[in-house]
């Protein structure tokens, strides 16, 4: 093997490559399988890894964390946060116990709420222009008589 990457390195450099990259010869990372549901069904699922889809339905994703933003008209969106596992293999000893990648959560879940519309009050307030206060009044005279002077000693 050692003689296969010096040749090729030896080609390359031979050849005026430039552009040469140790990153041609590793592998790509892994990726998983995430179902994505939401309630109600239909709505728009956007990972933050690019893939997305129509719910319900299943994207494929780089094992790494991640979030997926749901839409859908008339609702609020929501984002949830899911974290991809890594548990390494285990050989040594007598049960050898192979590598695995979960996802948390698995299926995504999404249960999206109504967007509300504006409270009554509001919505009657900001349609009508705000009224002037008038310039505040000089205060009234009262109906009782002032009191008598204090005595003179």
């Amino acid at each position: 093997m050692r003689h296969v990457i010096v040749v090729a390195l030896a080609g390359a450099s031979l050849a005026g490559c430039s552009s040469f990259s140790w990153d041609s010869f590793k592998s790509a990372p892994p990726t998983v399988q995430v179902q994505l549901e939401s309630a109600p069904p239909g709505a728009e699922a956007k990972t933050s890894a690019g893939p997305g889809c129509t719910t319900p339905c299943q994207v494929a994703v780089p094992a790494s964390d991640f979030t997926v933003t749901f839409t859908m008209n008339r609702f609020q969106p929501a984002t949830v946060p899911v974290q991809v596992i890594n548990v390494p293999a285990d050989y040594s000893g007598e049960n050898a116990v192979p590598g695995a990648i979960t996802i948390e959560p698995n299926p995504v879940f999404a249960e999206l709420k109504p967007a509300g519309a504006p409270p009554k009050a509001a919505r009657a307030k900001s349609q009508r222009p705000k009224a002037k206060k008038p310039p505040a009044a000089a205060p009234a005279a009262s109906p009782f008589p002032p009191p008598p002077p204090p005595p003179v000693r």
